[in-house]
């Protein structure tokens, strides 16, 4: 394992946060990820990631946690996983993130974690404990109702029905927890079978919400890498890629008018949330009222 040096660990969020889990905080305590996602927008050459699916974790990075948290003068929620899964295998042994979750329960902060792996089940006791004082959300990243499917355009971790049962643990223990469907791909799972696929092991699983995106982005280093795992699984589908969208960042799914319909109807029929601000409402609003009684 490479350790890398880093001064901060924890940096402010700087754009508006109402529009992506209202979270106060970014924290990443890897670089870097080996899940091999075909479609990871964090190999973008904006990013300055080299080597990006070697993974390395930044020196230091408890002490230095700590040592920030302290001085805040104010709490808030901080997401982790934003760059690369904080969840990665290394985690097993180094526990960079369980040692995270610890000082961000001992300091009174919230936490938001983004994840497509099941290892989280680890730090369930951790995260009932931040519960009781701070919001807490889980959001899974799940783009396949398919296992076969998912471990063709995410390799390197555990499958769909994994995840699913990771959420259903979850939920036993009071977390708030929920489905990234994105990235939904053109040609490869942007249909109305696995949306409905998805949809009812999220409602089996008892999952709060399903947040979705019926496109891909692409761009840079991301694109050519993406392009590539094309050729080698789907080689069809590279001509019809650059026939549609030709250096388009934004690549939406031919079919998004009718896929986000169905999608919205199947959810609100199972009273599955989907809205960004129904989502941020649920998972903050017991800690908001409870800050609004103590300030009376």
């Amino acid at each position: 394992m490479e350790f890398i040096i880093a001064k901060e660990i924890l940096s402010k969020v700087q754009y508006d946060n109402s529009h992506w889990f209202s979270t106060d905080y970014n924290m990443n305590l890897y670089r870097g990820c080996c899940h091999g996602c075909i479609y990871c927008d964090s190999r973008s050459n904006c990013y300055n990631i080299i080597d990006f699916d070697r993974v390395r974790i930044k020196k230091d990075c408890i002490p230095i946690l700590e040592k920030q948290l302290k001085s805040k003068r104010h709490s808030g929620v901080i997401q982790i996983g934003a760059m690369s899964d904080t969840y990665n295998p290394f985690e097993k042994k180094y526990e960079v993130t369980r040692d995270a979750l610890k000082l961000i329960d001992k300091y009174g902060f919230g936490v938001a974690i983004a994840t497509k792996s099941d290892l989280i089940l680890r730090d369930i006791n951790i995260l009932k404990k931040i519960n009781t004082h701070s919001p807490v959300i889980v959001k899974f990243s799940i783009t396949c109702g398919n296992d076969n499917l998912s471990k063709i355009i995410e390799p390197n971790v555990c499958v769909s029905s994994k995840r699913f049962e990771a959420i259903k643990k979850l939920r036993e223990a009071g977390i708030y927890t929920g489905i990234l469907m994105m990235p939904l791909l053109s040609f490869i799972n942007d249909t109305k079978d696995n949306i409905d696929k998805i949809i009812n092991q999220a409602y089996k699983s008892r999952a709060n919400f399903i947040y979705p995106m019926f496109g891909v982005t692409l761009r840079s280093n991301q694109r050519f890498y993406y392009y590539t795992k094309l050729r080698e699984n789907f080689p069809n589908l590279v001509s019809k890629y650059q026939n549609l969208y030709s250096d388009k960042y934004v690549c939406n799914s031919p079919n998004f008018k009718s896929l986000q319909k169905y999608f919205e109807e199947k959810c609100s029929k199972l009273g599955i949330t989907y809205k960004m601000d129904d989502i941020i409402s649920e998972y903050k609003s017991r800690f908001e009222s409870e800050q609004i009684s103590f300030d009376l």
